[in-house]
C-alpha cells in the first residue's frame, strides 16, 4: 500500500456506468431522495459532476446543473456535494468543489449557487471557506425534513482574460 499518509484521491466523469455509485452515496449523505431530472442534469452536465474516490473507494461526489440567466448568461447549480462521513477532512469535498470553481472560471462562468439547510452548520462553514455568502432564505424549500427551511448560498467568480 502507499507510504505514510499518502492521499490517493481522484475524480471520475459521471457516465451511465457508474450512476448507481451517484446514487448510492446519495442515499447514505442526503435526508432527500433525488429523482430521475436529477440524474438526467447531474449526466448531462458533464465535466461539472464529479465522483470521488480515495484509494478505489467511491466516497464522495459533486453534481452540478448549468442553468441560463436572463441575458443568456450560464451559472452553476451545485445540486448536492458529499463525502461519507469517514473521509471528511481529508481534502476530498475541497478538490470536488475547487474541480467546478476552476472549471467555471475556464468557461467564464461567473455565478455558482446551492442550496443549504437552515441547520447545517458544517455545510455553510464549509463554502463559507471558499468565499460563498449566504444571500437569501427560503423558507418550507424541503418537505419531509425538518428544518424545513434553506438559504441560498451563492459566489461570484471573476472572469478571467481570455489570452491564451
Amino acid at each position: 500500500m502507499g507510504t505514510g499518509r499518502e492521499m490517493s484521491i481522484s475524480l471520475d466523469g459521471l457516465r451511465d456506468k457508474n450512476l448507481m455509485q451517484l446514487k448510492k452515496l446519495n442515499i447514505a449523505l442526503f435526508p432527500v431522495r433525488y429523482n430521475d431530472k436529477y440524474y438526467t442534469d447531474a449526466l448531462s452536465s458533464g465535466e461539472f459532476t464529479k465522483l470521488a474516490y480515495f484509494s478505489d473507494i467511491c466516497v464522495g461526489a459533486i453534481a452540478c446543473r448549468l442553468e441560463k440567466k436572463e441575458g443568456g448568461a450560464l451559472r452553476v447549480y451545485i445540486m448536492t456535494l458529499g463525502v461519507l462521513a469517514p473521509y471528511r477532512g481529508l481534502g476530498i469535498g475541497t478538490k470536488l468543489l475547487n474541480h467546478v470553481l476552476d472549471l467555471s472560471a475556464k468557461q467564464h462562468i461567473s455565478e455558482i449557487y446551492l442550496h443549504v439547510q437552515t441547520n447545517n452548520d458544517e455545510a455553510i462553514g464549509f463554502y463559507k471557506k471558499f468565499g460563498f455568502e449566504i444571500t437569501e432564505t427560503i423558507e418550507n424549500y424541503y418537505t419531509n425534513i425538518s428544518p424545513p427551511d434553506c438559504y441560498v448560498v451563492s459566489k461570484l467568480l471573476p472572469l478571467l482574460n481570455s489570452k491564451k
